[in-house]
């Protein structure tokens, strides 16, 4: 469950500015921000990769499960989970509502990036 107020989730909803930067192998320096496409969906912040599993920044994400994204302009601490794939249809939909006029909109629904989507929420207290 999301820990997100409703107050974030709406400012996350319409931006259109999200830099995700996780962790370095060393646990403790951020990565390159790298900008990407997010979308609110079930009452949290999603996110998936382009290029699918073969994008740095995803396998950071993947392997090191926490960093920084800005977004709205504010930066925020936090994890990366694995959606799901019960939440992928709705996190589908949230693309098509927020991308439906780019040309970009049907290689990020499509099976490799969806098969990547993450779930973004503030960092837990035991990280």
């Amino acid at each position: 469950m999301s820990t997100w107020t409703p107050e974030q989730l709406r400012s996350f909803a319409s931006a259109d500015d999200l830099h995700i930067a996780p962790f370095r192998e060393n646990g403790t320096t951020y990565g390159t921000p790298t900008f990407i496409w997010s979308v609110v969906a079930h009452g949290d912040l999603y996110v998936r990769p382009y290029n699918g599993r073969r994008s740095r920044w995803y396998q950071a994400a993947l392997s090191q499960g926490s960093g920084r994204v800005s977004i709205a302009g504010t930066d925020y601490e936090v994890d990366f989970v694995p959606a799901g794939t019960a939440a992928l249809p709705g996190v589908d939909d949230a693309y098509r509502q927020k991308y439906g006029t780019s040309p970009y909109l049907a290689p990020m629904i499509a099976p490799g990036p969806r098969s990547t989507t993450l779930r973004v929420t503030p960092r837990s207290a035991d990280r």
